[in-house]
């Protein structure tokens, strides 16, 4: 039970990752691999902070804050510089990894003796259920890990509620129709470039809260800790969207946290069952290549029947 209760918290604290990359993937059709970077950037804030006895909130906010600057570079260069978004991203998230580093002053920041939010789950584990054991479904969940996932469940929720309110806004409402028909906003005198540079911020933002929230709960902050991360948030949404049905805001938002925890779900079955740990960024890449290429595969095969049903085919 303690696989299950780990697995479905480090879901719900990457399914921020995954609203990140839904904004700059879906809103803005930019895989943006400043997410590699700065979900390390708001890891490597938060632990130094930390570490030094600043606040575990305001120590949050700071990572936050860090990849939404992160994302604003990124922004920047693609629309002021005219460097293509992709390229932008690399050239960021490359730059960050030695930020990172000057960041943490080395490779990789324990934070085990000092206080987190997840001490402070701890200690509400302690107030609630007196740090006894719980039976939940007949399995034996320690107070402080039903804590702590309740704190990661409110931490998903609140995130995707705010960017939910966020795009209903005017400001949010003219993003999404930047991403849709940037030339429409543009004749209607909207600042394209800034949506861009605010959307990628927010994005990155997100991916760095995130990054914040897994180093407090794993313990550590690490420089390695962001490769493949714009593949694991790709394949959350993927999965969402399956889920769900829909491209709908409230229900792709909604998927987003849902596909995250099923695929890390999913990754703690692998891993149970005995998958090399060595192969588990390969079998991601592989699935995303999976569940981007067989809708189309199937839209094709379905239509490619219903031509052959038609009269006279």
């Amino acid at each position: 039970m303690t696989l299950l209760i780990g697995a479905l918290t480090i879901g719900l604290i990457l399914s921020l990752l995954a609203m990140g990359v839904f904004v700059s993937f879906r809103i803005f059709s930019m895989p943006d691999i400043t997410t590699d970077g700065s979900i390390t950037f708001g890891a490597a804030i938060a632990a130094v902070m930390l570490v030094h006895g600043v606040n575990p909130p305001l120590a949050t906010a700071a990572g936050a804050l860090g990849g939404a600057v992160a994302g604003a570079v990124t922004g920047v260069l693609h629309t002021k510089f005219k460097i293509n978004a992709l390229l932008a991203g690399i050239l960021v998230m490359t730059a960050l990894y030695s930020v990172n580093l000057h960041v943490m002053g080395r490779s990789n920041v324990p934070l085990m003796q000092v206080r987190t939010l997840a001490s402070y789950g701890e200690t509400l584990g302690e107030a609630l259920f007196g740090g006894r054991t719980i039976n939940v479904l007949g399995w034996a969940v320690g107070s402080a890990d039903a804590a702590v996932l309740l704190l990661a469940l409110g931490a998903a929720v609140a995130g995707g509620g705010l960017l939910f309110w966020f795009f209903r806004t005017n400001i949010g409402t003219a993003m999404r129709a930047t991403g849709d028909n940037p030339q429409m906003i543009r004749a209607l005198g909207a600042n394209v470039e800034g949506y861009i540079v605010l959307g990628l911020a927010l994005s990155n933002g997100l991916v760095a809260l995130s990054g914040a929230l897994l180093a407090q709960y794993q313990g550590f902050a690490d420089a390695q800790m962001g490769i493949g991360m714009i593949v694991w948030g790709l394949a959350s949404v993927i999965i969402g969207e399956a889920l769900t049905g829909t491209r709908s805001l409230g229900l792709t938002i909604v998927g987003a946290v849902m596909g995250s925890v099923v695929f890390r779900l999913l990754v703690a079955i692998a891993l149970r069952w005995g998958l090399n740990p060595n192969d588990l960024k390969l079998i991601t890449a592989l699935f995303v290549f999976a569940a981007l290429v067989l809708p189309s595969m199937v839209a094709k095969l379905k239509r490619t029947r219903a031509a052959g049903l038609e009269p006279g085919a």
